[in-house]
């Protein structure tokens, strides 16, 4: 287990800011955690449970504790008397997308939409992570974590963790109580395509594939991803920083009256899902610039880092957005990235 005092989280933050935290502490397997546990006190309070930082917005140095989970590897745990399914448990320190070009190499399937998302294993289970029609919950079996509290392990199901569009138990009523060890996905060895979100179908028609394999279609959304996202390593940023709204259906029709052919995902009879890209970019804000933090020029959902910005200058620019939002549409859009 490594402890460190005063630390900069410079490299744990994909946003690229260099704030500190007064305690820093990584576990490597699930009895140090249940050590750490107990043996946390007021001074560590407050309790920052860290991933790879690609959903985080620091605006000021953190007061209290860091707990960052180094435990890695992956063990086929079950597979299905008729060799279909499987049941995959990672280590919430591996990096997902690691993760997901396992999966696409052994030939296990259900992950393929979910390529290139940053971030570790056990953030795909808080976050319920999602790109291009898919979601983590879709193959969620299990969630291994210790409570801080009392050191215990405790094992959730998929129905336990209650997930919803980018949400779970544990970014609500169980934040701060759980630190997640490792997560258990349920795979098929039979490939089913998802094509039908976004660009996909455009794109494996330019490259001329009419019926692709898993890699071909991980390879077509990663090179979506990366035309759209900017790499963080050369501009800082968190992904898609904003939720995309669900309004009712009676909200909807009243904007596509005003806006014909606005984009909208149908969520179902009476609900429907508004990119909130599509909205930033109609208040005219892509590729604008606010001191030092911006709107990415190719994806007005992201926010970046143009240099040196504090998490105070992108969270102004936020809030101008999304007041700009509001006024123009009468829609609140709300951040997925984790602000503090």
């Amino acid at each position: 287990m490594k402890d460190f005092s005063n630390y900069s989280l410079l490299v744990h933050n994909t946003f690229g800011i260099d704030a500190k935290c007064r305690r820093f502490v990584e576990f490597y397997s699930v009895e140090e955690l249940q050590q750490l546990a107990l043996t946390l006190t007021d001074a560590d309070r407050p309790l920052l449970v860290l991933g790879g930082g690609s959903n985080l917005l620091l605006t000021a140095d953190f007061a209290g504790t860091v707990v960052h989970s180094a435990i890695r590897g992956h063990e086929v745990v079950e597979e299905a008397a008729s060799g279909d399914t499987l049941l995959l448990r990672c280590g919430s320190g591996e990096t997902w997308d690691d993760v997901v070009a396992l999966c696409v190499e052994r030939g296990w399937h259900g992950a393929e939409n979910l390529s290139l998302i940053p971030g570790e294993v056990g953030a795909s289970a808080v976050q319920n992570i999602g790109a291009y029609g898919a979601e983590a919950k879709d193959i969620i079996e299990t969630v291994e974590a210790v409570e801080l509290a009392t050191g215990r392990k405790c094992l959730f199901s998929n129905a336990d963790c209650q997930y919803a569009y980018r949400q779970s138990r544990f970014k609500g009523e169980w934040l701060g109580r759980f630190v997640i060890t490792h997560v258990t996905y349920r795979l098929s060895r039979t490939f089913v395509p998802r094509l039908d979100y976004g660009n996909i179908r455009s794109e494996l028609q330019r490259l001329g594939i009419s019926e692709p394999t898993a890699e071909q279609l991980r390879q077509v959304i990663i090179g979506i991803r990366r035309a759209k996202l900017p790499d963080p390593k050369v501009e800082g940023n968190a992904g898609s920083f904003f939720m995309n709204p669900v309004v009712s259906r009676e909200k909807y029709l009243q904007l596509e009256a005003r806006y014909p052919g606005m984009p909208h995902y149908t969520i179902d009879s009476a609900h429907e899902k508004i990119p909130a890209g599509w909205m930033i970019d109609q208040c005219g804000w892509k590729g604008r610039t606010v001191g030092r933090a911006g709107v990415h020029s190719r994806q007005a959902l992201v926010l970046v880092n143009r240099g040196g910005a504090t998490g105070a200058e992108v969270l102004h620019l936020c809030q101008l957005i999304c007041a700009d939002v509001k006024a123009t549409f009468g829609i609140e859009i709300h951040p997925e990235v984790n602000i503090k």
